[in-house]
């Protein structure tokens, strides 16, 4: 599995604690309204909309709170003031970082991120210095628990995967953004549920780190997806599963 999905798997594992479940609601507020704003409120012909339902779901955010966001963003208001920006830079060991923001502050944000990078010993880029080594994927993550991944793996490519990674405890499903939709729902079907389901940016090529380099590495990824303002960190660092345990 990618660095960056064995990252987020553990962190899934670790589970939000309660101090950082507010946050974390905040963000999927944000991200549903955003959703619902830009193409509707009908998450059967809103992909992206049912998509983020979906995360907020296993995130056990409740329905009133999903059904609020919804008409929060197709009211305007609030989140209209919001916008998506892509920020790139650098981590330690050279790594390349890609984030993603809902913003209705460029300068402070931009301000919040530089300040974390710099920190952490890396730095903020320019538009396009990293984006290239990233290519847009549905990934589907199910955890090895209790898991038949002989079955999953042979109706994840019936069903159109692209690939299918595996790691020590979990199995990640890659797809094309398009086939994203059908492929999650015939895996459903055939009985397999993804402990996470996303869109995100993975790495073509990846960076080994070990030691401070990787300790560093994934103490500003939580910094950065802590950030209000960051929706998704993207790196394209590569840490053994060891060492992402003991994190």
């Amino acid at each position: 599995m990618s660095g960056h999905s064995k990252w987020s798997t553990i962190k899934r594992k670790k589970g939000a604690a309660d101090a950082k479940r507010g946050k974390v609601f905040t963000k999927l507020i944000r991200e549903i309204a955003t959703a619902a704003r830009l193409a509707g409120p009908d998450p059967d012909a809103n992909p992206r909309l049912r998509l983020v339902m979906d995360k907020a779901r296993a995130a056990n955010m409740p329905k009133d709170n999903i059904e609020r966001a919804i008409q929060k963003g197709v009211g305007g208001g609030e989140s209209d003031a919001y916008e998506e920006v892509i920020y790139e830079g650098y981590g330690p060991g050279g790594t390349a970082i890609l984030l993603e923001a809902l913003t209705d502050n460029r300068n402070r944000t931009v301000s919040e991120v530089r300040h974390v990078l710099t920190k952490a010993g890396g730095n903020l880029g320019s538009s396009g210095c990293v984006s290239y080594l990233f290519e847009k994927r549905g990934l589907l993550v199910f955890d090895r628990q209790d898991l038949d991944a002989d079955a999953l793996l042979e109706a994840a490519l019936e069903a159109g995967a692209e690939d299918v990674e595996e790691g020590e405890e979990a199995l990640e499903v890659v797809t094309e953004p398009a086939s994203f939709e059908a492929v999650k729902d015939q895996l459903a079907a055939a009985g397999f549920t993804p402990a996470e389901a996303q869109i995100g940016m993975v790495p073509s090529t990846t960076v080994k780190l070990d030691g401070g380099d990787a300790e560093a590495m994934l103490r500003l990824a939580d910094a950065l997806d802590d950030l209000d303002d960051i929706q998704a960190v993207h790196s394209n660092f590569d840490i053994d599963d060891e060492a992402m345990a003991n994190y």
